[in-house]
């Protein structure tokens, strides 16, 4: 059981790659086979080795390990063009020596008589002559491989069960080779060093998207012609945006260090994209591991029918994910993310209480169960280790009746020293008492006195909070 990824480094991992890359990887896993990788980076001019690295970084952090070195295409082009001579030298490719004007006025023509675009075949039985006479012009041939009207082409999608395709709806003879000298071998093209590479990687199974569906076709009668044994085929269903259209860039986020800025975990992202068009067994619910979704992956539960993004399940996960964590992994990561503000180091930190990785701690867990992403956790944690700004409602809060007063009673009582959670109450009650105002005034007061804001968690996990970090004092006495 043998596996493939190939992404061509022309951009930053996408996600529809990425999807592709977890299907892979919960097939081979599940079988105990391999999951190997393959950078086709034969484009030459879109191909960028920061896109590589994109590419590896983004799989590494999904968690999706793959087995052995990535395979470099380019590396491999004297293989490429072997495959190209043999199957020139047993008839089954030619050299085509159309030129591209020849070939736009035949496209015309077609389009003028609404005939679907298709090369037709004319230079398939050149004579010596014929080529003597087109090199002597200057002309440089690409090299097609003959693909027969007649041919029906058929395999068992492990997705789409039966398919049949027409040789007819190919286009004609298929380019494999892009124009050279008539004595050279130009650059080999997709079709052709796709099935080269995964018959000497021993690929056992080719699991990709359905818009290859075509691809599949002529490439079966590449592993014919070159007497190679297929791969079975998997074809997933595409992703789609809510209007029922291919996931594109013009839908916003599609790259997966997008994904990553914008504070999706990794494991929220590989479990969301698990469900794009696989169901989970009964009973297993939509929140698993990779782990676990291997044990029981299988491609009888991919759905044919494209698979639609949903934000707000993705949201959901994520926030799963955050909750799960601990404390202690929250902190973890979102440490770098409040470095980054200079809040927290012990050399920057307006308060050196902030830099206490316990006090840290404690703030995750009071934030922790309302983030739905990371960067939530830059927002919520804000007031806490910075001195916020009075809103609008906590300014009108601060107006109300015996607000003041109560606050003031209780900055009176409050102590230099540890506060705990049931002294706190006794000096609420004595303060409320004091100032001769409800409880809710002086709730709310305080609320707005110590986050700016009449909305945050637990008042009192707040309020224990602030205080050990010396912060509840001034923020008080600010407000009176």
């Amino acid at each position: 059981m043998r596996v493939r990824l190939a992404p061509s480094p022309t951009g930053t991992l996408h996600i529809g790659t990425a999807r592709t890359a977890v299907f892979n990887w919960l097939f081979a896993r599940h079988h105990g086979g391999s999951f190997l990788l393959r950078i086709e980076d034969t484009d030459r001019e879109r191909s960028r080795p920061e896109f590589t690295e994109n590419i590896l970084e983004g799989l590494s952090w999904l968690g999706l390990d793959w087995d052995g070195e990535p395979v470099i295409q380019s590396a491999r082009l004297a293989e490429h063009r072997a495959a190209i001579q043999q199957l020139l030298a047993a008839g089954k490719a030619y050299r085509c020596y159309a030129s591209e004007a020849e070939l736009t006025a035949m496209r015309e023509h077609q389009a003028a008589s609404k005939q679907a675009p298709r090369y037709d075949n004319r230079h398939r039985h050149l004579t010596p002559e014929q080529e003597q006479a087109f090199i002597a012009e200057g002309r440089e041939p690409v090299i097609r491989f003959r693909i027969e009207d007649d041919r029906t082409i058929t395999w068992t999608d492990l997705v789409r069960g039966q398919m049949r395709w027409s040789g007819a709806d190919l286009g004609g003879d298929m380019v494999i080779a892009r124009r050279a000298p008539a004595d050279r071998i130009g650059d080999p093209l997709y079709n052709l060093v796709v099935v080269v590479d995964d018959a000497a990687m021993a690929i056992s199974h080719v699991i990709r998207g359905e818009d290859h569906i075509a691809n599949t076709a002529k490439q079966l009668l590449l592993y014919e012609a070159l007497g190679v044994e297929p791969p079975v085929f998997a074809h997933t269903p595409l992703i789609l945006n809510q209007a029922g259209k291919k996931l594109s860039k013009r839908d916003g986020v599609t790259s997966i260090s997008d994904f990553r800025a914008m504070g999706y975990t990794a494991q929220a992202l590989a479990n969301y994209m698990t469900l794009l068009g696989w169901s989970p067994p009964e009973g297993m619910g939509e929140r698993f591991t990779l782990e676990q979704a291997a044990g029981v992956f299988g491609f009888e539960r991919v759905n044919r029918a494209g698979a639609r993004f949903d934000w707000d399940k993705l949201n959901w996960l994520n926030g799963q994910v955050l909750r799960e964590q601990g404390p202690e992994a929250l902190r973890q990561q979102l440490l770098p993310l409040w470095q980054a503000r200079g809040w927290v180091d012990s050399s920057s930190a307006t308060n050196p209480v902030h830099a206490d990785p316990a006090w840290q701690r404690d703030l995750c867990e009071l934030i922790g169960a309302s983030l739905t992403l990371l960067a939530d956790g830059v927002e919520q944690a804000e007031p806490f280790l910075s001195l916020p700004p009075l809103q609008e409602g906590a300014s009108q809060q601060l107006e109300v009746e015996g607000a003041r007063p109560a606050l003031a009673a209780l900055l009176d009582r409050l102590p230099e020293g540890p506060l705990a959670a049931d002294q706190a109450q006794e000096l609420l009650g004595e303060a409320t008492k004091a100032a001769g105002v409800k409880k809710g005034v002086l709730m709310k007061s305080l609320r707005a006195a110590l986050l700016g804001s009449l909305q945050g968690p637990d008042l009192l996990a707040t309020w224990l909070l602030l205080h050990r970090s010396g912060d509840d004092r001034s923020r008080i006495s600010r407000c009176l």
